[in-house]
């Protein structure tokens, strides 16, 4: 190696992958009708785009304003919620439900919704009954899904999604990558969630998806997974509204049989 090659590579910096983590977790409160949460979360992210389960995104406030607005249909249910992040949906289903799964595929991620969920435990709110759980689930995966699944033969009454695919702010070309692998990542959901429904009784499983609209091609692309899935999606009258200057709305999905 030359003197000139040397001292290049003296020069090279080599970054820990904790350079591109935020872990300042601070308490939040968070409040859906007469309920308040409590939870740690980011109030900015993290350099890495991967992680942005740390935050609490608008759809999560609007999955949980409805489920407040229609806690009946939570009652004594089993839920499984894809891409939790810190948990706050979980959590205030762990409220009505009589079983929370929360999953997400990020090892950080996990992290923090684990640290919730202790949190939870440590609680003195009484609401706070029903066992919550973190499981690693990445989109896709059967034998991850598979796993969970054994631990619970019969399955699940509700799926549970709130902007589980999001465009960030990113310089041009980082958006670019970034759009390109949420795309790619829309098919792998639905392969998720198709098994889900499937797996129950067909008749008495739904996917209820909390949507925020941010690409027109990505309002398009997720009714045509859904679709080519075989799947029935359909708007929840009156739930379109504007969230943090930005249209959301509430799908629900389910099998055709």
């Amino acid at each position: 190696m030359s003197k000139h090659e040397e001292e290049e590579e003296e020069d090279i910096v080599c970054l820990d992958e904790s350079f591109f983590i935020n872990d300042d977790y601070q308490i939040t409160d968070f409040t859906f009708g007469t309920h308040v949460l409590q939870l740690y979360c980011l109030q900015s992210s993290s350099t890495d785009f991967d992680l942005t389960g740390q935050l609490v995104w608008p759809g999560a406030v609007l999955l949980n304003d409805y489920l407040t607005k229609n806690a009946n249909m939570l009652q004594g249910c089993s839920v499984i919620e894809l891409g939790s992040g810190v948990g706050i949906t979980g959590v205030l289903c762990s409220r009505f439900c009589r079983e929370v799964v929360m999953t997400d595929h990020n090892d950080e991620v996990l992290k923090i919704l684990k640290k919730n969920i202790k949190l939870q435990e440590s609680s003195d709110d009484s609401m706070c009954c029903t066992e919550l759980k973190a499981e690693k689930l990445e989109w896709g995966n059967s034998d991850q899904l598979n796993c969970i699944l054994q631990g619970h033969p019969k399955g699940f009454d509700l799926v549970l999604g709130a902007d589980i695919y999001i465009l960030v702010d990113l310089s041009p070309t980082a958006l670019i990558v970034f759009f390109c692998f949420q795309q790619a990542n829309v098919p792998l959901l639905f392969d998720t969630v198709e098994q889900l429904l499937r797996d129950r009784d067909q008749s008495k499983c739904k996917f209820i998806l909390a949507y925020v609209s941010r690409a027109k091609v990505m309002d398009v692309m997720v009714i045509d997974e859904a679709i080519r899935h075989g799947l029935q999606i359909n708007e929840v009258s009156g739930t379109r509204r504007i969230i943090k200057h930005l249209e959301g709305v509430i799908f629900e999905i389910t099998t055709n049989y």
